[in-house]
């Protein structure tokens, strides 16, 4: 049984989604510069992981707040009398 649900989440898991990513000769050599220096083997990996931080980090920005006011409310509406 254990066996079973570990096969189906690996299942869910798995990438089957292909990104293609173009670089300029600036960029790449760059790239090349990062991942030699900082000893990354898998670029694949790294780029995941850097693009997924980015995006992660930007919905936790926006994430709305117990206290944000977005848009007026019954409460806090500009009223002129």
């Amino acid at each position: 049984m254990e066996t079973r649900r570990l096969i189906m989440k690996e299942d869910r898991l798995r990438r089957n989604n292909r990104l293609s990513l173009m670089l300029n000769n600036r960029e790449m050599r760059a790239l090349g510069i990062y991942c030699n220096r900082y000893r990354i083997k898998n670029k694949s990996s790294f780029l995941r992981e850097t693009i997924m931080k980015a995006i992660l980090k930007r919905f936790e920005e926006e994430h709305p707040t117990l206290w944000e006011e977005s848009e007026p409310t019954l409460f806090n509406q500009n009223v002129s009398h």
